[in-house]
């Protein structure tokens, strides 16, 4: 018997998979990092996603835009994915998780 998604658990899919992205220059995954700055998904189940980078020329950029927008079109019930990139507000460190900052030293 398959379970009808709803926006909860279709959200709760996408953070755990977002969780599984990680900046191949800081070993911390893209949630935890901050550079997700919103999740939205509609009635139909599309999805649009706020991000950024921890830097504008960050080199790895176009890689992590195209891995967010493919692995969460993986993600069963999930009609279409966008991607925003932006850097308003630019990323700084305040944006970590309060357990990476731990993690890293921070707090």
């Amino acid at each position: 018997m398959q379970v009808e998604p709803t926006k909860e658990t279709l959200n709760d899919a996408i953070v755990n998979c977002l969780k599984n992205i990680y900046d191949p220059e800081i070993p911390v995954n893209i949630y935890d990092l901050g550079l997700i700055y919103n999740i939205d998904i509609d009635d139909d189940f599309n999805v649009k996603v706020l991000m950024t980078m921890t830097a504008p020329d960050c080199p790895e950029a176009e890689y992590m835009f195209r891995e967010v927008k493919e692995m969460i079109s993986y993600i069963q019930g999930i009609k279409s994915v966008d991607v925003e990139l932006t850097f308003d507000p630019p990323w700084s460190f305040d944006n970590l998780s309060d357990a990476t900052k731990a993690e890293l030293g921070f707090i």
